[in-house]
């Protein structure tokens, strides 16, 4: 598409050079190696912990953990980037890198506390009490407000600026395609703000696990439509369809689940030789 082209679009023009498919391979595949490795040695770390013990591997693992965090600090946000704000190829946004981390974030610590307890409950774990389900609770709520702060940074910046290449995206959302989406805008600012802000406001909601449970399933599907939400309109416009996304998604929750499964029975569920165990399992709130 050259200058003067019929079809000469100046945005798309200008971002070329990144979206070239040879460099946007290149970095897809940088960021699933860099995320692959750094999980490995970690886990590599925890089970030599727990099988030669002192500090070693501990300190290792903290200096692992370190570095691994400046690198997905930059690789979350280009790949948000990449992955999602790309489908509106003439978008941009400057928060959108931590919007999405907030999201993969909170959604992380629902993920965990939901296979916490359920092995809870299936009768593992048994050294976990009320106490450390208080705890996850309190990150759920904290992080399901952070969420929607940078919800709301850029929302507002963007109604407030009011220019065409960026109030384009909530226009399509918010009314656009004949109002298609409009409910599930609304409905991602209730399941993923109002209702864990609600459901686990109280000191006590936190401590029970049924509660715990729901508000973790909510924050799930939250996120999971809120993605959807991201990526419809950009791509099918007004003809989505929730079936075939139903599907896909069963698809990644079965693989998740066949790799958590297997990675928990071929491991101690405690960390037998981390030395700070007994303050983990003596914890109080």
């Amino acid at each position: 598409m050259t200058k003067g082209s019929p079809i000469y679009d100046k945005i798309i023009a200008g971002k070329s050079g990144f979206l070239t498919f040879g460099f946007y391979l290149i970095r897809m595949v940088s960021y699933l190696t860099i995320w692959a490795v750094f999980s490995w040695r970690l886990r590599q770390l925890s089970l030599q912990e727990d099988l030669y013990g002192g500090t070693r591997y501990f300190h290792t693992s903290i200096t692992t953990a370190a570095l691994f965090l400046v690198l997905y600090a930059v690789t979350s946000s280009m790949s948000a980037w990449d992955w999602v704000m790309s489908v509106d190829v003439h978008w941009f946004s400057t928060m959108f890198g931590w919007y999405v981390f907030a999201s993969w974030w909170v959604s992380g610590i629902a993920a965990t506390a939901l296979i916490a307890i359920f092995l809870k409950q299936a009768g593992y774990l048994r050294f976990m009490n009320a106490n450390h389900f208080h705890d996850l609770g309190k990150l759920m709520f904290g992080f399901s407000i952070f969420w929607t702060y940078v919800w709301f940074s850029q929302f507002m910046l963007i109604w407030y600026a009011n220019l065409p290449e960026e109030a384009v995206y909530f226009n399509q959302r918010l009314g656009g395609f004949e109002g298609r989406y409009t409910w599930m805008f609304y409905f991602n600012l209730v399941i993923n703000f109002a209702f864990p802000f609600l459901a686990l406001m109280t000191r006590d909601a936190k401590r029970q696990m049924i509660i715990m449970k729901i508000v973790c399933i909510a924050i799930l599907i939250g996120h999971w439509s809120d993605f959807y939400l991201m990526l419809m309109p950009g791509t099918l416009k007004g003809d989505n369809g929730f079936l075939i996304e139903i599907g896909i998604a069963m698809i990644f929750l079965g693989s998740f689940l066949i790799l958590v499964t297997r990675r928990l029975s071929e491991a101690s569920l405690i960390p037998v030789n981390h030395p700070f165990i007994d303050e983990s399992v003596h914890h109080t709130t």
